[in-house]
């Protein structure tokens, strides 16, 4: 029993209730964070900056652009959905190749990223 009693005294820091978004100062930010991994800008080969019309992007942007691309052009294999079939800018992007798995395309993008 005393033990017991002893380990409840030790945690008292563990049982105290979390601050609520008005006791930590309202929940708004006071600092901007600046964007880190695969959120920060960085500059891209010139083949990738053709294709999305600006020099430096994110990692997530580009992602998200080529999906657009991917999809307003209908080019996923209606059959299997993890195919992408490749127009001409995105065999620019993904070395000449007809067609790539989705999981592929992160990969593929992988060199378009100049390491600074």
């Amino acid at each position: 029993m005393a033990s017991s009693t002893l380990f409840s005294k030790g945690c008292r820091a563990l049982m105290a209730a979390a601050k609520t978004p008005a006791q930590s100062g309202g929940g708004v930010a006071t600092k901007t964070r600046r964007p880190v991994g695969i959120l920060k800008p960085m500059p891209v080969s010139p083949a990738l900056g053709a294709f999305l019309g600006v020099s430096e992007a994110s990692r997530t942007d580009v992602v998200k652009k080529v999906w657009q691309h991917i999809k307003l052009n209908n080019l996923q294999n209606p059959e299997n959905k993890k195919e992408i079939f490749c127009d001409e800018k995105l065999k620019k992007l993904f070395d000449g190749k007809d067609k790539v798995g989705f999981l592929e395309i992160a990969k593929l993008l992988s060199p378009h990223f100049v390491k600074s």
